[in-house]
């Protein structure tokens, strides 16, 4: 465990807090998941104290990855009462998004902060100009027909989305869209596809973390509970507050600058690693 001051110990956890409102409020203001927020300020905010740099990534996705069990469920169950889960896709990705997960957590044993930060800022890169694109990115009028390619680009998905800690649909919406999948459907079935990617990917992620030096109290692995438990509460409370101001909001320009946000926090990361 590592030594903090009960200084450092408040400004974490009110800086996990309030990471944790702005988490949920964007959640229900523009639909983007909590991890795409959580995991860079959580990162900076250990890297603002003596936390041991070489552990701010690792901790970070993993706490964020344990958060989205829970607001995965409730996601899922509301948009499975509006018949918005396509059952047959979530059977057709299911093993992928299982398998990558699980294989992201374990693969975190082997990769150093450097590496999480320069996957995490390519891929966070890519999401903010997509979200700052107006129109949809159009592969193919529908889905893959091979077997082999949809457990390919699934298997994907999980190992990305498990290595950034998010859920479902920062990466499987714009996706699914890609492939024509009607958008209510993608939002929906990913709201599914969020709770396969954090079962695994955690519980890889606490076995790569066991034994690891200068953990903070009360982590599990890379997962630190008292994060976790800060966490969920204000994601949960936050995300209705997100939903209204989205009815009296312009949340096209919010939206552009959360991409604008999010851009400029991907390339301070990947800076941080190739500058």
């Amino acid at each position: 465990m590592t030594d903090l001051s009960l200084l450092q110990l408040a400004m974490i956890l009110g800086g996990v807090a309030l990471t944790a409102i702005l988490a949920g409020i964007l959640a229900g203001l523009l639909g983007v998941g909590g991890g795409i927020v959580l995991v860079p300020v959580l990162f900076w905010i250990l890297s603002m104290t003596n936390f041991p740099p070489e552990l701010s990534m690792h901790m970070a996705v993993a706490t964020s990855l344990a958060t989205i069990i829970f607001t995965s469920i409730s996601s899922a169950r509301a948009h499975n009462k509006r018949g918005s889960v396509d059952r047959s896709l979530l059977r057709l990705w299911a093993p992928g998004i299982v398998l990558g997960a699980f294989s992201g957590g374990l693969a975190a044993k082997y990769i150093d902060a450097s590496g999480l930060k320069a996957i995490f800022g390519t891929i966070a890169l890519l999401v903010s100009i997509n979200m700052a694109t107006p129109k949809t990115l159009v592969i193919s009028d529908h889905l893959p027909r091979s077997k082999a390619v949809n457990g390919a680009i699934s298997y994907l998905t999980g190992l990305f989305s498990a290595l950034m800690g998010i859920g479902g649909g920062t990466l499987s919406v714009p996706l699914l869209s890609g492939f024509s999948v009607e958008i209510r459907r993608a939002v929906g079935t990913a709201s599914a596809f969020g709770f396969m990617i954090a079962v695994p990917a955690v519980l890889g992620f606490i076995y790569s973390g066991l034994g690891v030096e200068g953990r903070p109290p009360l982590s599990l692995g890379y997962v630190n509970l008292i994060a976790a438990g800060i966490i969920l509460p204000f994601t949960v409370g936050f995300a209705p507050v997100g939903a209204a101001l989205a009815h009296n909001l312009d949340t096209v320009w919010i939206k552009r600058a959360f991409a604008l946000f999010l851009g400029i926090t991907a390339i301070r990361m990947l800076l941080s690693v190739f500058g």
